[in-house]
């Protein structure tokens, strides 16, 4: 859908991009994630032609990004955009027009939006008198509209209640089963595990880490387990093969004890220590979660 190469971007002193390059395959949600300031925003509207790269290309589905391409692609702004004095169903309908859309054609679309999302009374309301939350829901209409083939939310959650989140977390998702691409930025690690098929991580002007969220947790993955316990477990026998525990006593009771394994050695040689001392209740794997791996990434950097 979206090849990004060597984009370079140059404010004054501070170069907010550094040779990035990364591709967006069609039908994905990829998540494009970094700290505060790393150059993810600066992107977006490179891709938006919003802005212009100072060297480096972009390609929409094999052709070079060009205005032609705007019609094509949705953006949720993590800042929203509405006029605050301008009616909702007024506003919705000139948004839907200037991305090339007839007003009948429009206002059907906007009809039935409105109707899914139960918010038909909202039509004569101005945007002033809405709170953040019912803002966002009517910018997302916006967003969706003239069904964009690349879509791109910028922290879409921000602002809504668990419900309402849910609401436009089921719909984008929706969307995306029927064939919207999605690039999806966010902070909200958790809300990457759930959603996202690939992610990138931009660091300091520079992608640091690219690919699918599960080869990069496989990846990541560094052969240790939580033990749940019954019996008195001698540690020290433990740390003396190869098994690093997470505590520090001679003998532990029952409970829990997270082991790291190593020298090559797996669950099964763990397991073969384990069982003529005590009771194995569970044993679950601790894989890295990509929240621990944007943490170690960033850190390390």
């Amino acid at each position: 859908m979206l090849s990004i190469q060597n984009i370079v971007k140059q404010y004054a002193e501070h170069r907010a991009l550094n040779g990035v390059s990364m591709d967006i395959k069609e039908g994905s949600v990829f998540g494009l994630l970094g700290p505060n300031g790393a150059g993810k925003t600066s992107l977006i509207r490179i891709i938006n032609q919003i802005t212009a790269p100072d060297e480096g290309e972009i390609f929409f589905r094999g052709e070079k990004l060009n205005p032609s391409h705007i019609a094509r692609i949705g953006y949720l702004p993590e800042e929203r955009g509405l006029y605050k004095k301008m009616e909702i169903g007024e506003q919705v309908l000139y948004l839907a027009q200037l991305k090339g859309m007839s007003r009948q054609e429009a206002n059907r679309r906007v009809k039935f939006w409105f109707e899914k999302l139960e918010i038909q009374s909202w039509w004569n309301k101005k945007v002033e008198d809405l709170s953040k939350g019912m803002q966002q829901k009517v910018q997302f209409v916006a967003t969706v509209l003239h069904e964009p083939e690349l879509l791109i939310l910028d922290e879409p959650f921000s602002g809504f209640d668990p419900v309402n989140a849910d609401i436009i977390k089921n719909e984008f998702l929706e969307l995306n089963r029927k064939g919207t691409t999605i690039i999806f930025s966010t902070h909200r690690m958790e809300s990457v595990e759930e959603l996202c098929d690939s992610i990138a991580l931009i660091h300091q002007s520079q992608k640091i880490l690219e690919g699918r969220v599960k080869d990069i947790k496989e990846t990541y993955r560094n052969n240790t387990y939580k033990i749940e316990y019954r019996g008195r477990l001698p540690l020290n026998l433990l740390n003396a093969q190869d098994f690093t525990t997470s505590a520090h006593e001679e003998t532990a009771e029952s409970g829990e004890v997270t082991v790291q394994i190593g020298n090559g050695k797996k669950a099964n040689d763990l397991l073969q220590v384990l069982l003529p001392l005590v009771s194995i209740e569970r044993v679950q794997e601790l894989v890295p979660t990509i929240n621990d791996i944007f943490i170690q990434k960033v850190t390390s950097h």
